[in-house]
């Protein structure tokens, strides 16, 4: 058997990417395990796969005007390829005729020459014939905002005066924001080691840890970052900690944790915690908060569970592992603060995720807004009387956000809302909403119970 040689057609990689998001993967593990290779052209693979993502409803609605029928599911990387072809011709500074017959040369690197035929004809076809693709790009919502039409009307019902603004931002090129680990240096001290290293960036107002670069770089580029000096985290996450308010002393429980950032901020932000406890439910999610707090320099008592079942791991009797005794049962409550980062749409972090467009469909909503009221049940009894749990999403949708709160507040009768502060988002029927774009935030839910 002839083995073929490894792939390193940056066009081709990029369509691979593209075929695995569009058959359920995450983005970022797709790019993860084409780069992982260390290919020539990696930014120009990135870049393909995020942009032709951005505008992949758009793409795939000009698509529709030249090509005859739909590729078979065995050939969706050709399908993905001519979507990134389409890209390179609408939005990068690419000649015209190099982005073309590359384009079309990526195709037999994929292993199907067959198809450079089709992906020549179709895309000088929308050379000729871009303007009737603009027509249709200006008729079509779905096609003009580039996002599914079910995800658009949720965001016109929730958000009638910004759902237009909230698509236009989900499709922007984020910003590169920074958390600066104040246990370290200050922010006034990293934004000089930024200048020295040639890198423009500028403070947030609101907060005393964010900072924003003009331009994004690799973290490799960033001064100090192996040593914990900073951390990515966009400025609406960093409001987790502000408002979680935990002091020294405390007993913190940070559920759904990973990838472990807040978890990171918690602790940067108070020393002397009793003792922090960050759970998450994948071994693999786990093993990066502790990757995150090892750079840091920071520790906490991990704990691979479903934050949801914490008779399973945590109670009175536990172990030095916070594992609970065989047999034994949650009887008291344990938090004096309770972090709850929610499983959610993500629907208002799309412009770093855009594969969220793609994955997301409506009937996961149900579901996981069974899991938002499944976690804020089980986790109540674990707080202590006085603490407090502090709600998260990075959701834009009532019905994961303040239908949730307010459902949850109905049925508990020791719950009591506390106010946020008003440089946080807009008030809602309970808690408080972040939209993408905001003071250049990402979109974010924050809501803060008592209990009593």
């Amino acid at each position: 058997m002839v083995r073929r040689p490894a792939l390193t057609n940056p066009r081709a990689l990029a369509a691979q990417v593209l075929a695995r998001v569009m058959a359920g993967r995450y983005l970022d593990d797709a790019l993860d395990e084409v780069l992982a290779a260390r290919p020539p052209e990696a930014a120009l693979i990135q870049e393909l796969a995020y942009g032709t993502l951005r505008w992949f409803h758009q793409l795939a609605g000009i698509a529709k005007l030249f090509i005859e029928k739909p590729l078979k599911p065995k050939d969706q990387d050709i399908y993905a390829l001519l979507l990134a072809g389409l890209y390179q011709l609408r939005a990068l500074r690419v000649a015209t005729h190099a982005a073309v017959d590359e384009t079309v040369a990526a195709a037999e690197a994929l292993g199907k020459p067959w198809a450079k035929g089709l992906i020549n004809a179709c895309l000088r076809e929308y050379l000729r014939r871009s303007g009737e693709a603009d027509d249709a790009v200006k008729k079509d919502a779905t096609l003009r905002l580039s996002h599914p039409a079910w995800l658009l009307e949720k965001f016109r019902a929730a958000w009638p005066d910004d759902w237009e603004c909230i698509a236009s931002t989900n499709n922007e090129r984020p910003p590169l924001v920074l958390r600066v680990n104040l246990r370290k240096t200050t922010r006034a001290n990293y934004l000089e080691a930024l200048r020295t290293a040639g890198l423009a960036a500028r403070p947030d107002a609101l907060l005393d840890t964010d900072v924003t670069l003009e331009t994004p770089v690799p973290v490799t580029q960033l001064p100090g970052f192996a040593d914990g000096l900073v951390s990515v985290q966009d400025a609406a996450a960093q409001w987790a900690a502000v408002l979680l308010d935990a002091q020294p002393g405390h007993h913190v429980l940070d559920a759904c944790a990973a990838p472990g950032g807040k978890t990171g901020h918690i602790l940067e932000r108070t020393p002397g915690l009793a003792e922090l406890v960050a759970v998450d439910r994948e071994p693999a999610r786990v093993a990066r908060i502790d990757e995150n707090l090892k750079r840091l320099g920071l520790t906490a008592r991990l704990i691979t569970a479903d934050a949801a079942e914490p008779s399973a791991w945590w109670d009175d009797s536990r172990d030095g592992g916070g594992r609970a005794t065989p047999g034994a049962v949650a009887d008291g409550p344990q938090f004096d603060r309770v972090l709850l980062d929610a499983p959610c749409s993500a629907s208002g972090v799309i412009r770093r995720h855009p594969d969220v467009k793609l994955r997301r469909k409506p009937a996961d909503l149900p579901k996981l807004i069974a899991a938002q009221a499944r976690l804020l049940s089980a986790l109540w009894p674990l707080l202590k009387p006085g603490g407090k749990l502090l709600y998260v999403t990075c959701s834009i949708l009532p019905e994961e956000n303040e239908n949730t709160l307010r459902a949850f507040l109905a049925r508990e009768a020791t719950a009591v809302e506390q106010p946020l502060p008003e440089a946080v988002g807009r008030a809602c029927a309970a808690g408080r909403q972040i939209l993408p774009g905001e003071h250049g935030m990402d979109g974010f839910y924050y809501a803060c119970l008592r209990k009593k």
